[in-house]
């Protein structure tokens, strides 16, 4: 390798371990407070704010729950190029480099410090990234230049030679111990980042832990769990999903980390009165239990972002008899603990359906992913409207006065969950034996009696009706299954629902935006 070559990797491996070290030393100091104020997660978080809605669905239907660290992944991808640049600037002008670093800084304290609620203390976590990685720079290029003040002419020394300067004297050459010097710190800023990164991690992990909450058994509990058909037909989804494979689309890069000692639940706006309540306040309130399908707006037909689960919360209505909501209110304006916002019709919210603030999911506390330590669930309703994680505000507004996140947006404010069916146990382009198959999967229809029906069609032929799982209830979805006499040759397998209350599936197509996805699954397999 020339060393002009050797020289431009070591500048710019300079640049690159400076801003790691600065990062992770930010990355640890938010740790300690609010992991939100992390550098790369407030400019990630930015990055999804500002991405335009086509982008977001088109990056969910491609990469589906990757689509987050593919995002992190991006923003690290493009903080370390610049990082690398400003390495070799300042390779020939060190403090031209240590500004482009410095504005790397600067633009992620912008992010910080945009966010919903910001507080001046938010940037402290930037300030410690810019010190530290400024810092780790000058330090690398001072041991690198040693006698000459950090010189950054291209004669430094034989590591560092430039083109068009071969023959620099010795005295400007960087003796052994100059080169030790530069590979120690190299070694110990290395370290220091990777502790500091650990650590961080650790603190997060070990901070008000949802699995040392003890809930108490519900007032209203939800009964005995039927035994579903994932031991009969192979491949089908199972009828309760474990809370570790429970699907999770929202805006947040990482899992938030919610202080449960100072964690409140706040119900103000068109309120007779303000209510604070805090986590022992809603396990002293009577609990419900219940068994609820959520859906993400952001599924496609036959997607997987949808999920059953047994809830334990108290009544939405409990809580706002608590304030009394005023006469003009027609939203319910839910703001998490990082300032996100949600907008409920009230009168869905509040018309009999099981509606709760929810504290625990199959039998135990909401797992941080989920929303912990409390979300709200509104039964029937898309989650962009109706799921709020993290929650800490309850605001009784009205449309006309306020606009949430996915409304600002141009998202529907009215989205009830459409009747749709998934086929599990085959998948398109699949090649078959011929004989008996079982087309089986999952079907919903939230607040509308549930799913009754469940029909297969095999090449545009007649509907069949399907052999049907135990029906758990309105708001659950089915599982469902069709014993096909499959003939070799290439078959077109289709699946509907029909709700309790008689409507079938429709057919016509509708992609997520912005009301929900619609039409029938439909797949192509081969039978030898």
């Amino acid at each position: 390798m020339s060393p002009t070559l050797r020289g431009r990797l070591t500048w710019a491996g300079f640049g690159l371990l400076s801003t790691l070290t600065g990062t992770a030393a930010g990355h640890l100091v938010a740790s300690l407070d609010d992991v939100d104020t992390s550098p790369v997660l407030a400019v990630g978080s930015s990055v999804i704010d500002l991405t335009p809605t086509p982008v977001k669905e088109w990056a969910i239907a491609q990469f589906g729950t990757a689509d987050k660290p593919i995002l992190i992944g991006s923003v690290m991808a493009g903080v370390l190029l610049l990082a690398a640049v400003a390495g070799l600037v300042a390779r020939r002008r060190l403090v031209l480099g240590a500004a482009i670093e410095a504005v790397l800084v600067a633009v992620a304290g912008t992010a910080v410090m945009t966010r919903p609620g910001a507080e001046l203390l938010d940037v402290v976590p930037t300030v410690a990234t810019g010190v530290v990685g400024v810092g780790s720079l000058l330090l690398l290029a001072r041991l690198a230049t040693p006698g000459h003040e950090a010189r950054t002419d291209d004669a430094a020394h034989p590591m560092l030679a430039a083109e068009g300067a071969p023959d620099a004297p010795a005295e400007a050459r960087a003796p052994g111990a100059s080169r030790r010097g530069v590979l120690i710190a190299t070694g110990v800023l290395a370290l220091a980042a990777t502790v500091m990164a650990s650590a961080g991690q650790l603190i997060r992990s070990i901070r008000a832990r949802p699995e040392d909450v003890t809930l108490p058994a519900p007032t209203d509990p939800a009964g005995a769990f039927p035994e579903g058909l994932e031991g009969q037909v192979d491949g089908i989804t199972p009828l309760r999903i474990a809370n570790e494979d429970f699907y999770r689309v929202d805006t947040r890069l990482d899992t938030p980390v919610v202080d449960l000692e100072s964690w409140t639940l706040t119900i103000d706006g068109d309120v007779e009165r303000e209510v604070v309540l805090t986590f022992d306040d809603l396990l002293e309130m009577d609990l419900i239990e219940r068994d609820i399908t959520l859906t993400c707006v952001s599924n496609s037909v036959g997607g997987e972002f949808v999920g059953g689960a047994r809830w334990l919360g108290v009544r939405l209505t409990d809580i706002l008899d608590l304030a009394g909501v005023g006469p003009d209110a027609d939203q319910i304006f839910s703001t998490d603990f990082d300032g996100m916002t949600i907008s409920t019709p009230l009168d869905l919210a509040t018309d009999g359906r099981d509606s709760m603030i929810a504290i625990g999911m199959n039998g135990e506390a909401l797992p941080r992913a989920n929303g912990f330590p409390a979300r709200m669930i509104v039964p029937g309703l898309y989650g962009f409207i109706s799921a709020t994680k993290w929650i800490t505000r309850i605001t009784l507004t009205t449309y006309a006065e306020k606009e949430a996140y996915w409304t600002e947006r141009d998202w529907a404010t009215d989205a009830p969950i459409k009747i749709s069916t998934r086929i599990d146990t085959i998948s398109a382009l699949d090649q078959l034996d011929a004989g008996e198959v079982l087309v089986g999967g999952v079907a919903w229809a939230q607040q509308r009696g549930g799913v009754a029906t469940v029909q297969v069609q095999i090449d545009g032929g007649a509907w069949e009706d399907a052999e049907m799982g135990p029906d758990v209830g309105n708001d659950y979805w089915r599982q469902w299954f069709y014993r096909w006499d499959a003939r070799p040759g290439s078959h077109t397998v289709a699946a509907r629902a029909i709700s309790g209350d008689g409507e079938t599936q429709t057919a016509v197509r509708a992609v997520p935006f912005p009301e929900g996805s619609s039409g029938i699954q439909s797949l192509q397999v081969t039978v030898s």
